[in-house]
């Protein structure tokens, strides 16, 4: 969804997304049902712990405090095309302040930190609706707002 934007090789360079510490384990992706089931049939070691009508990965943390997503391989995510949105739209985030959803972009992605506020925002208009929509259809996927996170569209809740 982010090619536009953010190109397959800078991700596969950096990796930051993938990666958790205990203080930002709340941004571990949201497994919806339907690819909690697929990922069930085909990669019956994964374990996804309920978190409410959807799920997040179970993970460990290393010595180094860091847990990593099992779907992280040498080759980018074993989920392809099929990872959670989660993923697809990061590193922007669908946040709630009152009764309002939130268009955010994590400052945390350096490729994407590095365009233009213009160029972010342009893409973000063409994406803002499809979010807001998955927003809705999964609400479990909106996160409490974080200060310092810019903003670039806002929909009533």
């Amino acid at each position: 969804m982010l090619k536009e934007i953010l190109s397959g090789e800078s991700c596969a360079a950096c990796r930051v997304c993938c990666v958790f510490d205990r203080d930002d384990c709340w941004e571990m992706p949201l497994i919806t049902p339907a690819l909690a089931k697929e990922i069930e049939k085909e990669m019956p070691d994964v374990k996804i712990r309920k978190t409410g009508q959807c799920g997040v990965f179970e993970t460990e943390y290393g010595k180094d405090g860091l847990a990593k997503c099992p779907m992280l391989t040498e080759n980018g995510c074993a989920l392809g095309e099929k990872k959670p949105f989660d993923c697809q739209i990061w590193p922007f985030r669908v946040m709630r302040k009152g009764n309002l959803l939130l268009l955010t972009l994590s400052p945390v992605c350096g490729t994407v930190s590095e365009l233009s506020v213009s160029k972010i925002s342009e893409f973000a208009v063409k994406i803002t609706d499809k979010i807001f929509d998955e927003a809705r259809e999964n609400p479990e996927m909106v996160k409490n707002y974080i200060d310092g996170y810019p903003v670039f569209a806002v929909r009533e809740s």
